[in-house]
């Protein structure tokens, strides 16, 4: 599976020490230098050590985009979001993994497959991984300060029957 990635699915996971739920599901996961420089700026060290750990280990890959004109999208995004939409469309994805919504919004105007930090967790769970999603989201928000809206909460907890 061609996966791409935005830096919230990355740094947030990192940061909880759940990175690996990426890596189980996923060969490797490609982000866009924009997004490894976001990474690398990464504030919590544990998570930042994990991601250096998991490109040293050859499955976060940082992928040089092809020198082509900007993707025309639909609204302003921030560089790391440009950068992932774009590596995406030009990597043909099968999913990009981003949290941010006018970035999941632009992305599905552009045909991608979106999931995110949430729906991985959710994955994991089904899995059989994590035994909830409920402490895990707990944990996002007060470990990595991850913004989580009540209506998708209340989403998410349902799909993952909790």
């Amino acid at each position: 599976m061609r996966v791409v990635s935005n830096t919230s699915p990355i740094s947030n996971p990192a940061s909880v020490g759940r990175l690996e739920i990426l890596r189980r599901r996923y060969d490797s996961v490609r982000i866009p230098p924009e997004v490894a420089a976001e990474l690398a700026a990464l504030s919590h060290p544990a998570g930042k050590q994990r991601v250096e750990a998991a490109v040293s280990d050859g499955w976060l890959v940082v992928a040089q985009l092809a020198d082509i004109p900007p993707l025309p999208l639909p609204f302003p995004l921030d560089d790391g979001e440009v950068a992932a939409i774009t590596l995406a469309c030009q990597f043909k994805a099968d999913v990009l993994l981003i949290d941010e919504k006018l970035g999941r919004e632009a992305a599905r105007q552009m045909a991608l497959s979106v999931a995110g930090a949430l729906g991985e967790l959710v994955h994991a769970k089904l899995a059989g991984w994590i035994p909830n999603v409920t402490n895990e989201i707990r944990r996002l928000r007060v470990e990595a300060g991850f913004f989580v809206d009540a209506e998708v909460e209340r989403f998410i907890l349902s799909q993952a029957e909790e």
